[in-house]
């Protein structure tokens, strides 16, 4: 029995082959594993003392809504038209743009981990269930965390859509062992683009690592360019702040909206998630038109509470004189027409 075969599936699998020998001739790629452009510090100094806090702190019922996340069960909607984004938590979202359907990091299983019985679970329900989401373009994925790439989405996926997935360099094995045919993967290096139902796909740089077992970094980990004829859209990713985002603006932007992460930082980790006032900054950089933050609100992944994240960013849009989308779950968004920002997430923080 090969090594492959007895590694859980949910792990994936390594790149071999065509796919091994483009990765190794990756700029990013040294010494067996993908880097970011700078050193990063990603790991605690005392990782047992870390579990304690996030397991037993005294304000771990913080980390949780204090009520029912209200949720928005949106129809499919035949894309015309325009821009228009549904968040369906963390950061899973639907971008509609230029009459195309741009499916981001879905995740609609349980638990975020590799296991069915442990690991963070969700705190909602997703808005809709899969079936529900219509036509599909595109899948896009940023890197392959187990709240980015989820197991039973993608399985889902393969029988309810024949859209492709982009995906960065490596991850295309993890796809190739759970069914997803070789004609529907598309690996792209960082400044790398494909063309798929009229829109422009580039995998742009983050800084963040990758794994799904014991290894980390054997696959890429990028952001993302969605490029329509009339609209632009940016999508982070997992990433700290880095002077990669003005780079990014300047060679693709301005974009008409932003998907940036906001949640899941925590000092002992400051190279690799953005606080909220860092995605502020990197919207800015990417010379952003309308900012929706992601990646909060549906799994606890760090020791802040809640509604810090929704708490932070809107006040530091407002001290920008940014526009600001934070839709509830399932929400459509209309980028030309965004609702004001109600606070709707206040009473359950």
């Amino acid at each position: 029995m090969t090594f492959a075969a007895l590694t859980p599936v949910a792990f994936g699998a390594r790149a071999t082959g065509a796919r091994a020998e483009r990765m190794h001739q990756s700029p990013q790629f040294a010494d067996g594993v993908f880097r970011n452009a700078a050193a990063t510090r990603a790991t605690p100094s005392s990782p047992g003392a870390l579990v304690r806090e996030f397991l037993f702190g005294e304000d771990r019922a913080r980390r949780r809504p204090g009520g029912a996340v209200p949720l928005v069960s949106s129809p499919a909607a035949s894309s015309a038209d325009g821009l228009f984004l549904t968040w369906y938590g963390h950061a899973s979202t639907l971008v509609e743009i230029d009459g195309a359907r741009v499916l981001c990091d879905p995740v609609w299983g349980d638990r975020v981990s590799p296991a069915a019985f442990a690991g963070p679970r969700r705190l909602h329900a997703p808005p809709v269930s899969l079936r529900e989401l219509g036509r599909l373009d595109a899948i896009v994925i940023s890197h392959d965390h187990y709240d980015h790439l989820d197991l039973p989405t993608v399985q889902a996926l393969i029988s309810l859509t024949d859209a492709p997935f982009l995906v960065p360099l490596g991850v295309g094995a993890h796809l190739e062992r759970w069914h997803v045919p070789a004609a529907r993967i598309i690996e792209l290096d960082w400044h790398e683009a494909a063309v798929v139902a009229g829109i422009r796909f580039v995998a742009t740089p983050a800084q963040h690592f990758s794994g799904r077992g014991l290894a980390n970094d054997s696959t890429l980990w990028a952001s993302w360019v969605i490029a329509g004829p009339e609209h632009r859209v940016y999508y982070s990713g997992d990433t700290g702040y880095f002077p990669g985002f003005a780079e990014i603006g300047e060679q693709h932007g301005p974009f008409d909206a932003t998907l940036i992460q906001v949640g899941a930082y925590a000092p002992h980790w400051p190279d690799i998630h953005m606080t909220p006032e860092e995605g502020v900054a990197a919207h800015l950089d990417v010379r952003g038109g309308l900012l929706i933050p992601v990646h909060w609100a549906t799994f606890t992944l760090a020791m802040h509470t809640w509604s810090d994240p929704a708490d932070r960013v809107w006040r530091e849009a407002k001290a920008n004189d940014l526009p600001l989308a934070i839709p509830k779950p399932g929400e459509r968004i209309d980028a030309s027409a965004p609702p004001p920002v109600d606070g709707w997430w206040q009473t359950l923080g």
